[in-house]
C-alpha cells in the first residue's frame, strides 16, 4: 500500500466530487438533539439548548451527531483513519506536557473513532467558514480560511509521508515551533497572548476559583449552581471508583495517586455538546496536604457509530478489544495527540462509562473572536496541519496523501462544500431556536429568553 494506490482512487472518486453537498432525506436536526438528550440529566437540558442557540457556530459545535448523519450520505473516498470526529476550529488548543512546555494540538476526543479521512477534514473546513461568519469576518474570509485549513492538512500530510513512521510518531507542535512557524507581528501577538493565558490556567488557579477552606471539612469545592454543585453521595463509593480508575492509569501515575485520597467531588457542567452528560470534578488531597483536581467525564458512544452508521470500536489499533467507551476515548487520544495528559484513565459506574483527566493543566486556546482575517486564516491552516499529524499515525494515511496529491483540487472542492454546508447549519440553528422558543419540545428543557 503506497501513495500510487491513493492516486488510483481518483478514478472512482475524483477530488472535485467533494464539492457536492449530498444530504439524506427527511433530516430532523432538532429531533437528533432531542434523541441525544434522552440519556442526559434533565435539569441540564435547558442549559444545553441555550448554549446551542447562541449562534450557528455554537450550534455546530454541539451538532456532531447531525453532521455524522450528513457525512454518511456524502462522498467518501475509501481510506479510514483514526479520527477525532469533532475536529472543529474550537477543538484545538494549548496544554502542558509533563516537562511543562506548552503543546498545541487537538484537545477533545469524546467522538474519536475510525472513520473516512474526509469526515474530519470537512468538519474542520465548515467550522472555519462558520466561525468567520459568526465573528464578523465575512464570507470571503470564511472561504479563504476553509481553503487554508484543507491546504494546511494536505501540505502537512505530504511532508509527514516523506519521513519515517517513527519521525511521524515524534512530531509535535510546541510553543517554540509555533513561534518559529508564524510570520508577521499580528500572528505572533495573538499566539503569545493565547500562550500566556494558557500558562495562567493551572490547577492551583482552578483551586482558588472553585474551592475554599472550611473549618469542619477542610478544603471543599464551592457550589456555583447550576454549573457546579454537590450531588447526593449516599451510596456512591467515590473512593472505590477512584481506586478503579488508578488501575487503568499509567503505572507511574497510579503509584503517585496511591498517596492521594478523595476530599470532595461535584457535578460540573462543561462545553456545549457535552452539556447534560455526567461530568464531575474530584478534589484529591496528598500526603503533605497538597491538592489535585481531576475531571471525570461521561463517555457515550461516538456519534460516527451511533448516528453515522459506522461500526462501533471498528478496527482499533492492533485489533484491541475495548472494554468501554471511556477506554475508546483514552486510547484514541493517546494515538491522535502528540503528547497526552499522563492522568488519563477510565472507569465504569452503574452502566455508564467515564474517562479521567487532569483539570486545567495549562489548558487554553485562541480567542477566535479577537483574530483578524489574516490571523484567522493562519490559525485555520495550523489546525489543518495538526489534524494531518493526528491522521498520519494511521496506516492508510499514505493512501490519503497519494489521493490528495499536490494540486488545489481537493482543497477547492472541500472549501466549496464547506460554504454550502454552512448554509445548512445556519438553517438548522434557526429550526432549533424556533423549537426552543415554542416550548413544545420537553426534551429541549426549560429555556430562558432566546434572542
Amino acid at each position: 500500500m503506497d501513495q500510487s494506490d491513493g492516486r488510483a482512487l481518483r478514478k472512482d472518486t475524483p477530488r472535485s466530487r467533494h464539492a457536492e453537498l449530498l444530504l439524506p432525506p427527511d433530516r430532523d436536526p432538532v429531533g437528533v438533539i432531542c434523541r441525544q438528550n434522552e440519556s442526559r440529566l434533565p435539569e441540564l437540558l435547558g442549559i444545553r439548548t441555550q448554549r446551542l442557540a447562541e449562534s450557528p457556530f455554537s450550534y455546530y459545535r454541539g451538532a456532531a451527531a447531525q453532521m455524522a448523519i450528513d457525512l454518511a450520505a456524502g462522498t467518501t473516498t475509501g481510506p479510514f483513519v483514526l479520527s477525532s470526529a469533532d475536529a472543529h476550529v474550537g477543538n484545538f488548543g494549548f496544554f502542558a506536557s509533563r516537562e511543562r512546555s506548552l503543546i498545541f494540538d487537538l484537545n477533545d476526543f469524546d467522538e474519536a473513532e475510525f472513520a473516512p479521512f474526509e469526515w474530519d477534514v470537512k468538519r474542520l473546513a465548515a467550522s472555519a467558514f462558520l466561525s468567520a461568519q459568526v465573528h464578523g469576518l465575512g464570507d470571503d474570509v470564511g472561504r479563504s480560511a476553509a481553503f487554508a485549513a484543507v491546504r494546511g492538512y494536505q501540505d502537512r500530510l505530504a511532508a509527514l509521508m516523506a519521513v519515517t513512521a517513527l519521525d511521524r510518531f515524534y512530531a509535535i507542535v510546541d510553543s517554540d515551533t509555533m513561534l518559529q512557524a508564524i510570520s508577521g507581528k499580528g500572528h505572533r501577538k495573538a499566539t503569545t497572548k493565547a500562550m500566556k493565558k494558557a500558562r495562567s490556567r493551572t490547577g492551583e488557579k482552578a483551586l482558588q476559583k472553585f474551592a475554599t477552606e472550611t473549618s469542619s471539612s477542610g478544603l471543599r469545592i464551592v457550589d456555583q449552581p447550576p454549573l457546579t454543585r454537590h450531588f447526593d453521595e449516599q451510596g456512591i463509593d467515590v473512593a472505590g471508583i477512584f481506586a478503579e480508575y488508578r488501575q487503568t492509569a499509567r503505572t507511574d501515575v497510579a503509584v503517585l495517586l496511591r498517596q492521594y485520597g478523595v476530599a470532595d467531588s461535584v457535578l460540573r457542567v462543561v462545553g456545549v455538546g457535552s452539556v447534560g452528560t455526567r461530568c464531575f470534578l474530584v478534589l484529591l488531597t496528598g500526603p503533605d496536604g497538597e491538592s489535585l483536581l481531576l475531571q471525570v467525564k461521561e463517555a457515550q458512544e461516538s456519534v460516527v457509530s451511533a448516528f453515522g452508521g459506522l461500526p462501533r470500536f471498528s478496527s482499533h489499533p492492533e485489533g484491541q478489544r475495548l472494554s468501554s467507551e471511556g477506554e475508546r476515548v483514552v486510547r484514541s487520544q493517546l494515538v491522535l495527540q502528540s503528547v497526552s495528559d499522563p492522568f488519563l484513565g477510565w472507569t465504569t459506574y452503574e452502566g455508564r462509562d467515564y474517562y479521567w483527566r487532569q483539570f486545567r493543566d495549562m489548558k487554553g486556546s485562541y480567542d477566535l473572536a479577537e483574530l483578524d482575517a489574516t490571523q484567522f486564516d493562519g490559525y485555520s491552516r495550523l489546525c489543518g496541519e495538526v489534524l494531518a499529524r493526528a491522521h498520519s499515525q494511521s496506516p492508510q494515511a499514505r493512501l490519503v496523501a497519494g489521493y490528495l496529491g499536490t494540486s488545489d483540487s481537493f482543497a477547492n472542492a472541500v472549501a466549496a462544500w464547506a460554504e454550502k454546508y454552512a448554509e445548512v447549519v445556519t438553517a438548522d440553528h434557526a429550526l432549533l431556536v424556533e423549537a426552543a422558543k415554542s416550548g413544545k419540545e420537553p426534551l429541549l428543557g426549560e429555556v430562558a429568553d432566546i434572542a
